[in-house]
């Protein structure tokens, strides 16, 4: 794999106008902590170029190995099929990771993520934690093939294991990354899920493959930077589906957190076509005059998914689960909340 060395700049310490979270995904040994290594090295060298009067970046790379995590935590192959869902050291990996992006996760902040993030479901959850602390996210995807990054894996597994024969020193191989155990390895090809551009949690979606040279690498990085940094970086709003409320918005809070969400249920079963999709207009309930807009799936939804989905909204904004300070939630700030939830679920779940 063409290897680029760019030269490394500690990372500022002040603090800076927007955050950036950078998600690296692809098969395992594909080469996904070479570009991570590569493209935190080249966004120091952007940093330190930039101006002194311009407010510098703050940058973190958060992979398995800042956290001393084993790749053997993935390891489901000696799992049966029935308790592989519940495998809990993966569970706890990925705690773990997340709790790491977290906490650097700030208007502050670029955080370069090294990993598998083979599942799309654990990036999306990425996503929401980066749109709700108001962070853009990008994905780089390494691309390469699947029988050149097996040969990696099994040329590790071979070094390794010349080292427990004493056939070479321990010393030569300390920089090695850790192979995978061949069942592993197998199984997270497997289960690995390509990320769709065509997603919002997949998007801005940016390409390395294997062969690429130098002059390519830093045209995809000058590419990424451009988000993070440059003209193409976007507002983004954090999700409004929990925010902090007010425990007396008229009336009692519980109550009308069922009032407004049930009503809101009853329009979208009034309104929609028979067919599904399209849109329902939804009052504010401000007197602004300006209508929250529910954008349906392309199928008819039925009561028993849409209670589902309100159930689930108003068990997570009942307890105070991940609530932001975000000012008085009002019967219209509960229906602005609600749309916006059903607005994601739709999208996630189409």
């Amino acid at each position: 794999m063409p290897v680029s060395h760019y030269p490394f700049f500690p990372s500022p310490a002040r603090p800076l106008t927007l955050s950036q979270l950078i998600i690296i995904t692809g098969l395992p040994t594909s080469g996904k902590s070479t570009r991570a290594a590569q493209l935190h090295a080249y966004l120091a060298e952007r940093i330190a170029a930039l101006p002194p009067t311009q407010q510098p970046y703050r940058l973190h790379l958060i992979s398995d190995t800042t956290q001393g995590l084993s790749r053997a935590v993935y390891d489901l192959s000696t799992l049966p099929a029935h308790v592989r869902s519940a495998n809990a050291s993966e569970k706890d990996a990925r705690a773990s990771i997340y709790g790491a992006v977290k906490r650097v996760l700030s208007p502050r902040d670029i955080v370069v993520l090294d990993g598998l993030n083979y599942i799309k479901g654990w990036r999306y959850q990425l996503f929401c934690e980066a749109k709700n602390a108001a962070t853009p996210n990008a994905v780089l995807q390494v691309g390469c093939s699947t029988e050149k990054a097996k040969g990696v894996n099994e040329a590790r597994l071979r070094r390794r294991d010349a080292v427990t024969a004493g056939e070479v020193a321990e010393a030569d191989t300390e920089r090695e990354e850790e192979p995978y155990e061949p069942g592993n390895w197998e199984n997270l090809v497997f289960r690995y899920e390509e990320p769709n551009p065509m997603t919002r949690w997949d998007s801005p979606l940016f390409t390395l493959i294997w062969e690429d040279d130098e002059a390519q690498v830093r045209e995809v990085f000058g590419r990424i930077w451009d988000v993070v940094a440059g003209e193409a970086k976007k507002v983004v709003r954090p999700n409004q589906s929990t925010m902090q409320r007010d425990k007396d918005p008229g009336g009692d809070y519980l109550y009308v957190l069922e009032r407004e969400t049930q009503d809101i249920v009853k329009k979208i079963l009034e309104k929609q076509s028979d067919e599904g999709g399209g849109e329902v207009r939804i009052p504010r309930g401000d007197g602004s005059g300006e209508d929250l807009v529910v954008e349906l799936p392309g199928k008819k939804l039925g009561l028993p998914q849409l209670q589902r989905y309100r159930r689930a909204f108003v068990a997570l904004n009942r307890g105070g689960i991940g609530l932001e300070a975000v000012g008085k939630l009002a019967a219209a700030r509960l229906r602005e909340s609600f749309v916006g939830y059903l607005n994601d679920a739709f999208e996630k779940d189409g």
